[in-house]
């Protein structure tokens, strides 16, 4: 269920990693997603260090919310905007493609932020962890190396989501490319909005 939870979501990372798919294929696309993963992996390891020391209330705080969902909304919308102002990528182009494709470091970077500032990717281990805790009555280094397992499935996942999204590049026009990037800016933006509305302005 954690998988599923972690790879189908349909949050900021997974529009920003199929797009990525289907722009510049799969290897940059696995860069992204190798971000995200070690995202989870930096989340996991801070969650189950404070469930273990009993200071998950640190993340349950509304100060803590808040903060994390401003700053979140704002990387987010900005993320979004980048989208509206990109050319889609020729793939028939006589142009060298390689030397516009973002690099492995900016691509790993930027899966990591997308993924570290969505507080719901925070929550969710919260109270995986929470329960994993409580119901198996692990310690912290079984927690560890149970959840190292998931994310590693986690990984093989994602590598197959942008294997799939870049099958179809080839199907794709400009025009098309052009649509795809205004679905995950609008998409982007909106996570946002959201996010920034329900823990600021709607308190």
């Amino acid at each position: 269920m954690l998988i599923i939870l972690l790879t189908f979501s349909f949050g900021p990372a997974f529009f920003s990693l199929i797009n990525t798919g289907i722009k510049y294929g799969y290897k940059t696309g696995a860069f992204l997603a190798t971000g995200v993963v070690l995202s989870d992996f930096f989340l996991c390891i801070l969650v189950c260090i404070l469930v273990h020391f009993g200071m998950s209330n640190l993340l349950h705080s509304s100060q803590a919310q808040t903060f994390s969902a401003i700053i979140g909304g704002i990387i987010l919308i900005v993320f979004g905007a980048f989208f509206f102002k990109k050319h889609p990528v020729k793939t028939d182009d006589t142009i060298d493609i390689e030397n516009k494709l973002p690099s492995p470091s900016v691509m790993i970077i930027k899966g990591f932020v997308l993924n570290l500032f969505n507080p719901t990717v925070w929550l969710l281990w919260l109270a995986n962890v929470t329960a994993i805790s409580k119901t198996l009555d692990y310690s912290l280094f079984k927690m560890l190396v149970f959840f190292s397992l998931i994310l590693t499935a986690v990984l093989f996942v994602e590598l197959f989501k942008v294997k799939l999204a870049g099958k179809i590049k080839h199907l794709l026009t400009d025009k098309l490319m052009t649509v795809v990037n205004y679905v995950t800016g609008s998409a982007l933006i909106s996570f946002g909005i959201i996010l920034i509305y329900n823990h600021y302005f709607n308190n």
